[in-house]
């Protein structure tokens, strides 16, 4: 029987899956007592994460008989790859489990942010009638979402929103050009800058590497449509808190939905407040009960058949 320690959130039955086979630590506040979780690492055979986990420097040295590092969710940043090939220890994302919660945050926000008229409760109950103010929304229809990074996520984003009438860019580094998964999903794959000079809609779906940290600066926000949105659920220092801020103010964006920071929680941001056509939620576009319930089960699958 092996040793398995949760470090934080995952779905009970998903918990009950691996302790029907192996000893199970379940601590979902784990990862906020670092001592505590470095003596626990250090009998693990098996430890699950989530984002704020960093299995790097001393706690991956502690993992001393870890096999496998199980990821509740798909984005790898905050674990040292490199150093676990080097242990022989296997990392197992949950690739696409979190997909259709991605692609529908993408697309509500989209909607929400290009219409423009969903926070006006409050004045209505008052008695206030903003009709005036509140009948120049755009519809989705007809816009051109562009996508940054075509992966699984970017995949079946784009099938939603062509969907919704939309008109698919995509840009992927990774991709050649005429890699057929463009022209199967019906998505135009473009340049970055053609992409961005185009699209009424920018959702990033990058990982955090060198070449993408402050990909989209000033510079890049500059040159983006006039009243385009962007939207960015992949990691928060690809994106230039301050000049977003600035490109807000400024009027040059129509709106921005930010679900990721380069801090996170996010602390004191005065640079965000009072900045209407910005929706800020912290770090839940892959975190919905059904994708909850997707992700644990596929990592504890993933897990139990590492450790056999």
């Amino acid at each position: 029987m092996a040793r398995v320690v949760v470090t934080e959130f995952m779905d009970a039955p998903a918990v009950a899956q691996l302790a029907a086979q192996h000893d199970v630590l379940y601590d979902a506040g784990l990862v906020d007592d670092p001592r505590r979780l470095q003596a626990e690492a250090a009998g693990a055979d098996a430890i699950v994460v989530r984002n704020r986990t960093q299995v790097r420097g001393e706690l991956l040295a502690a993992l001393s008989r870890c096999r496998v590092v199980g990821r509740l969710g798909v984005g790898l940043d905050n674990i040292d790859l490199p150093a676990c090939a080097a242990r022989g220890i296997q990392v197992v994302p949950a690739t696409g489990a979190n997909a259709l919660s991605v692609a529908e945050y993408v697309l509500a926000t989209a909607m929400l942010l290009l219409r423009g008229a969903y926070q006006s409760s409050a004045a209505v109950a008052a008695g206030q009638w903003p009709r005036n103010a509140l009948s120049k929304g755009r519809e989705i229809g007809g816009k051109t979402l562009g996508l940054v990074g075509f992966g699984s996520i970017g995949q079946l984003t784009a099938r939603l929103a062509r969907g919704l009438g939309m008109q698919v860019l995509a840009h992927d580094a990774m991709l050649a050009p005429t890699d057929p998964v463009f022209a199967q999903a019906g998505v135009h794959c473009c340049t970055l800058d053609e992409l961005v000079a185009e699209a009424d809609v920018v959702s990033l779906h990058v990982p955090l590497v060198d070449a993408t940290r402050g990909l989209f600066g000033a510079a890049r926000l500059a040159v983006m449509k006039r009243g385009a949105v962007l939207i960015n659920t992949a990691r928060g220092e690809i994106v230039d808190e301050l000049a977003l801020a600035a490109a807000l103010k400024g009027g040059r964006l129509g709106g921005a939905a930010i679900d990721v920071f380069g801090v996170e929680p996010l602390p004191s941001a005065p640079h965000f407040e009072n900045l209407p056509k910005l929706v800020l939620t912290p770090h839940v576009a892959g975190v919905t009960a059904e994708a909850n319930e997707r992700v644990s089960s596929l990592i504890a699958q993933r897990v139990l058949e590492a450790l056999r």
